[in-house]
């Protein structure tokens, strides 16, 4: 399979390609990928600002019919797709297709939005003139995504800039470039106007500064690490270019004396480890106290035991494997350093399966405080380490010891405990009783410090990047 640009509504060939190999069995190579320079990422901007300004004026019907279109083939093909999820990006079978039905919801939810854009007739507090408010596109938007959501995060970033009128250019996190293909190709066949999206393969450091620098670019999304974001958010300042950002995550999860045991091992194991806790919104901190800790650790340790790591399409497994050898030795060298630094590693161990592929066992790193490196930085795979603390009190102020804010929990029977919580997580998304991954599409997501910067993405909430504000008067 030769994974191709889209620019202009036409497949574009490079003379450079990189394959596209199945972390769970590296002799599967599922394809080729193009690999663009700055002249295609130039000629697919061209192609997006030529287009934009019809698909502006287009009618709301006009843009239902396309986005349900992509919404419903998605959906009708998302066993087929979550398949090719798995195979490229690692998460289990289930997993992967429920990933593609998502993306098919969000099609879906923002074909809807396009019939439901409202504005305001207000009175001015002068006579006899009249206020209305209005929502404009935007123009050409610039999308650059992550592998680790590969067809979800596209679709929540395609959908409603194409809902609200925009032109797009997409650019792909290189190492998943089957999803991003099959979804262009299915937006290919939408009846959507061409050069009103545009996909460019490439790497981050040659198309990158072409996208983000180009003044035919009216605004960037992107979802990644915070320093790339960081150097992002400063070039679009230079340019005063509108931007919004999702970056990284270290989200606490509290572990409360009166909590369901069972609910809360089931919360933590989850948001930790599944999607081998390659999530920016993954549990990585436990936060537990030190009348339940030994009985919740034992617990965790007990249910890892029976997690089965292995190959993504096998219907045993219940983690897959991490994404890529660069990630897995990143996840590694974390076990190492939380280790030296005195915490009590249980797994984490490089696992060797039938095929040859990047698994890992999940790690749960105990006796840790907070301020040890595995409770400060990222490490975006199965690990996760517990932070002992005296009362409720040390764990809100444990939880917000952090520069990130994008998920937080608590496990808890206490009302009390669970009002105050959401009241003074310092977090954008606050979960009782669930794991910190696992979201809506149809409410916002984002999160506060050093894990989001601008608006909130998907549900109505998009409208607020996706669009500007026009204030109009009339003297009749």
């Amino acid at each position: 399979m030769e994974y191709k640009s889209f620019i202009g509504g036409a497949w574009h060939e490079t003379s450079d390609s990189t394959p596209n190999v199945n972390p769970s069995d590296t002799s599967d190579i599922l394809g080729h990928a193009a690999v663009g320079g700055a002249d295609d990422m130039a000629r697919a901007i061209d192609a997006a600002a030529g287009a934009a300004a019809q698909w502006a004026k287009s009618t709301p019907q006009q843009r239902f019919d396309v986005l349900d279109f992509i919404g419903s083939e998605i959906l009708a093909r998302k066993a087929e797709l979550g398949e090719l999820l798995s195979r490229e990006e690692g998460k289990t079978l289930p997993e992967g297709i429920g990933e593609a039905a998502r993306a098919g919801q969000i099609f879906k939810f923002f074909a809807g939005e396009t019939l439901r854009q409202t504005g305001d007739i207000l009175a001015s507090v002068r006579p006899g003139i009249g206020v209305d408010v209005t929502r404009s596109p935007i123009g050409v938007v610039g999308l650059i995504t992550p592998w680790n959501f590969p067809i979800a995060i596209p679709a929540w970033k395609i959908a409603p800039a194409l809902a609200f009128g925009n032109a797009v250019v997409l650019k792909p996190a290189e190492l998943v470039p089957g999803c991003a293909h099959a979804l262009a190709d299915i937006i290919s066949r939408s009846g959507l106007p061409e050069g009103v999206f545009n996909l460019v393969f490439g790497r981050g450091s040659v198309v990158g500064p072409e996208l983000i620098g180009s003044k035919k670019v009216n605004a960037i999304s992107f979802t990644g690490s915070v320093g790339t974001g960081r150097s992002i958010a400063a070039d679009c300042g230079k340019m005063l270019k509108k931007v919004q950002l999702e970056m990284g995550g270290k989200n606490p999860m509290v572990v409360l004396d009166d909590a369901d045991l069972d609910i809360a091992v089931d919360a933590c194991v989850n948001g930790a480890y599944f999607s081998t806790g390659q999530r920016c919104t993954a549990s990585s901190r436990l936060i537990v106290t030190e009348g339940i800790h030994d009985k919740f650790v034992a617990a965790v340790e007990e249910r890892l035991n029976n997690l089965n790591v292995g190959h993504a399409l096998r219907k045993e497994t219940h983690i897959g494997p991490v994404v890529d050898e660069k990630q897995l030795q990143q996840d590694l060298d974390y076990v190492d350093i939380a280790a030296k630094d005195g915490g009590k590693v249980i797994g984490g161990q490089r696992l060797n399966r039938d095929t040859e592929g990047f698994f890992m066992a999940p790690a749960l790193v105990t006796e840790t405080t907070n301020d040890m490196r595995i409770n400060r930085e990222e490490v975006f795979g199965p690990v996760a380490s517990v932070v002992r603390v005296k009362d409720y009190d040390e764990a809100l102020a444990v939880a917000n010891d952090t520069e990130f804010g994008l998920s937080s929990g608590i496990c808890t029977t206490s009302l009390k405990h669970a009002s105050h919580f959401k009241a003074n997580a310092e977090a954008g998304m606050v979960m009782v009783n669930l794991p910190t991954a696992g979201v809506d599409y149809h409410v916002p997501f984002g999160g506060t410090k050093a894990s989001s910067f601008g608006s909130r993405e998907q549900g109505t909430y998009a409208a607020e990047f996706y669009t500007t504000v026009k204030t109009a008067y009339t003297l009749p």
